[in-house]
Formats: C-alpha cells, structure tokens, sequence
C-alpha cells in the first residue's frame, strides 16, 4: 500500500501546480506594475557591452519569435545588437554565439538565456557565399520556433545584405534552450530564383494535420511551401512552394516577415506581413484564409498576391505625448496563450531609432474577426470591465497613416544618413475630449458609446480595455480599431 502521507502530499502538489499554470496569467495582472515606475527602461544605452547581458531583457531584440511550453514563454531573435560609438563592446570572454534566447514567466521580465547555436552552419555560409562572390553569412536572421510531439524545431535564415543567396535551415532540440542540433538545409535560394529564402514561420492545418512554411521577402513576395511533419523538411525535394502575398515595385517597396495563426474564434488563419523600411515606417499588416497555404484576403477583400497594398494596418511609426517616438515597429511573432492572443514584435527608440527593444502588444478581436493591437505595450495591468461611465475625460487618439520615405530607398531600406529625426516621421497624437452625453469635441470623431464590450466611435468598433500607459507610467484605458480607410485608431485616456 502507497504511504498515505506521500500519497496526499503529491495529490496536493499536483492540484497546486496544476493551478498555479491555469492562474499565472491572472496572477501576474493582479500584482501589476506599480504607478510612477514602468517595468523597465526604454533608453538601455548604459548596459550595452556584452557583460552586461543580463541585464538586456527586452533590449536588443529583432524579429522575435515567440513559443510557451510550461509556465514559460521563450523568446528568439535575430543576431542584432546595439554597439554604441565610442563604447567597448567586448568587455567580457565569453564566445558569442547566434541567435538569442531569452525566458519570461510574465510576459514583462524577460531573463536573456545566451545562443542557441555556437556558430553559423558551414553549409549554409558555403551556399550563401558561393552566390555572392564570397561575402555573406555573418550572422543568423529571422528565427522561428515550433514545438512538435516531444522535439523543439528551431527554423533559421543565413544569408546576405540585399541578395537573395539565401538559406533556411533547420536545428533540433530536446528543450526550448537547447542543447540545439543542427539538421540540414529546408529552402535555399540564388539570385536566378524567384523569391528569397528568409524569414521562416511554420503552421500546421488545424484540421488536416499538413504543415506548411511560410517565407520570404521583397524579392519575388511571399511563398508557401508544404513540410513532412515527421521531419520538419520539404514534402517534395527542392520545392520552393507557391506565392502568397506580392506588392509593387518590390525591389523598393519592402515586404517581408510572414507569420501565419490559426483563429478558431472565426476558423481562419491569419497572415502578418510587415511593410517598408525597417529602421523608420516598418509597419504590420494582416490578411485571412480559409486554409493556411492561402489563398489570403485582406480587409477590402483584395486578394494579397495581387500588387496592391493590403491592410488593415495594424502598427507604424507612432508618437504618444511625453516620449520621443518609436518607429520600426514590424516583424511580429504571435502567440495564442490559451485564447489571449499577443504580438511580438521589435520597436526602435527616437531620436536615433538604433536601439532595439521588444514590444509585446495584446491583440483583440473586432466583431468582423479582424484582429487589432493594442496601442500600449504589455506590462500586466489586471482586466476589468470598461462600462460607460469610464469613458468620459481628456484622450490622447492616433489615428495611423502611411508616411512618406524621407529618403531615396536603397534595397528596400533608407540610406545612411536618410534618416532625419522630425515629429513628420511619425503618425502623432492628438488630443481630444470624450463628453459624459456620448459626443466628443473632435469634428472628426463625432459620436461615442459602449456597446457589447466595445467602444462604438461614429458607428465603428474598437476595443477597450484597460492597459499601462507607458508613456506616462500609470494605469489608463485603451481602445484600437480599425478605420474606414484600413488603418487602426487608437486611444488612451490621460486624465
């Protein structure tokens, strides 16, 4: 017979745990950041160099891919770092190595866990050279994630400035860190290819279990190809796939960065597609599908492989009051954490738009299954309810825009010394005030109410909800949606 005392103390343990995982999203809102501090600095400058990198936490994070497994979330990303002029980067012995890892159990305080891999595949390095005149290959971009059955899959791009002499590979692990295997090549692209092999994000069918790659860039648009589940590769040897999503003059209008979910609120999945020069007016897009190899609409119903510009647009280069700005807000990882659904992605700080920090943003759902986010980042504010009476008072509104380049575009890209620091580069905030008999004071913006758990602007819904106001380090309430022109708007309350 089992020891009673043994037998009770492992029930309790397994129920504790068991809710302990189910309330740690509840949990961490409960405790909350505490007013007059945010969670933590969006200037880092001070701890750059390299032993200082337990103390990077959301810093020096580009084109984020996110997974959960436990009561832990782990985050990956590109080999990108900020090294100020004039500042002693290699202060420390240890060997770098590529593509960063970082855990989180909140969502807000993220530990930085080192490299996945102690240095770049020689094949792929070999492939990009040979197609390069021998230049290339210098550091490993755009890493995906995928947990199936009991392995970790890590997807990797290696390639090269401006070509498309490119590689996508695969590496294996037991665990989230590691230790990670490299496996081989999935995809490789020449300059004689159509598209571009970079930029991996990896989905299975919901109902059919098939597994499909999602890659790409502004060479040729973006591609779908089919995976063998068992093993992570090609269905077929040295397929490419099929054309997801393309845009004009792609060689200067940059498009890249799929990430594709599946919904089941509205049984489609989901196509996120950043836009434009990712220093400055990076932006997400979205667009929808029945099935994940496509084909994807958009918001107008504009089928994403034809050459027009797609929206909604759902972040761009944006300017709330009592901060310099932040542009480069593109290249997104989403996660679905047990029905919340959030959007990794990275953002550059003004006036320099050099320092990259990772923004997470919650996404909401509009009652016509478009997706929206949230105009402040994550930070744990505990949800409640937004009823009318919480509506009225002074609110800072942005309602997003494309913006003209400042400059020639190289590659997709603004040239050194193109980018100018000016509020023109930014889709700003005004102010407007939300009256108690359901108008406001904005001409624009005329008429309001909450209905259904959204806030009706002129008829339109948004979502509202309350959030952290970073920007003046309390607790406010949001709102985002999407206006007539596909652009999101979004509000904050700031009295």
């Amino acid at each position: 017979m089992k020891n009673p005392t043994i037998f009770s103390f492992s029930v309790t343990f397994f129920v504790a745990a068991l809710m302990a995982s189910c309330s740690s999203v509840q949990e961490r809102e409960n405790s909350g950041p505490v007013a007059g501090q945010n969670p933590y600095n969006d200037d880092y400058s001070e701890y750059t160099s390299l032993s200082n990198r337990d103390k990077w936490g959301n810093a020096n994070v580009h084109d984020p891919s996110v997974i959960k497994d436990g009561d832990t979330y782990y985050v990956y990303s590109t080999d990108a770092i900020y090294r100020p002029r004039g500042v002693e980067f290699y202060d420390d012995t240890i060997q770098m190595g590529n593509i960063q890892m970082r855990s989180s159990k909140d969502l807000v305080n993220w530990k930085f866990e080192g490299w996945a891999l102690d240095k770049i595949p020689e094949e792929a390095v070999k492939h990009v050279r040979d197609h390069n005149n021998g230049k290339g290959a210098t550091n490993m971009w755009a890493p995906h994630v995928k947990k199936v059955g009991d392995e970790f899959r890590m997807y990797y791009s290696v390639s090269a400035f401006g070509t498309n002499s490119s590689y996508i590979g695969l590496a294996t692990a037991p665990h989230p860190l590691g230790p990670w295997t490299n496996k081989g090549c999935v995809v490789k692209t020449t300059p004689n290819s159509k598209m571009n092999a970079i930029d991996p994000s990896v989905i299975t069918d919901a109902k059919t279990g098939k597994m499909w790659m999602h890659y790409g860039s502004y060479f040729g648009g973006l591609y779908c190809v089919e995976l063998e589940p068992e093993t992570g590769f090609t269905k077929r040897n040295g397929d490419h796939g099929h054309l997801l999503a393309s845009r004009a003059n792609l060689k200067k209008h940059n498009l890249e960065a799929p990430e594709v979910i599946y919904y089941p609120g509205q049984d489609k999945y989901y196509l996120f597609v950043s836009y434009d020069a990712l220093f400055t007016f990076y932006n997400v897009r979205v667009g929808r599908a029945d099935k994940p190899e496509g084909p994807y609409y958009d918001y107008f119903g504009k089928d994403m492989r034809d050459t027009t510009n797609n929206y909604p647009v759902l972040t761009h280069s944006y300017m709330f009051g009592n901060h310099p700005g932040w542009s480069g807000n593109g290249h997104c990882g989403v996660l679905n954490d047990n029905g919340r659904y959030y959007m990794f992605h990275q953002g550059r700080l003004a006036p320099s738009n050099e320092m990259m920090l990772m923004h997470i943003r919650e996404i909401f759902w509009l009652p016509d299954g478009w997706p929206v986010v949230s105009p402040q980042r994550y930070a744990g504010v505990k949800k409640k309810k937004v009823t009318d009476k919480d509506i009225p008072g002074q609110w800072e509104i942005i309602q997003l825009q494309d913006i003209g380049p400042m400059a020639d575009l190289w590659q997709g890209q603004i040239p050194p010394g193109g980018w100018k620091y000016t509020r023109k580069a930014f889709n700003v905030a005004d102010t407007i005030k939300f009256m108690a008999n359901g108008t406001t004071n904005s001409q624009n913006s005329k008429s309001w109410r909450i209905k259904d758990n959204y806030l009706y602007i002129n008829n339109y819904p948004h979502a509202v909800f309350y959030g952290w106001d970073w920007e003046n380090k309390k607790p406010t309430i949001l709102f985002s949606g999407i206006s007539e022109n596909g652009f999101s708007f979004w509000g904050k309350k700031i009295n």
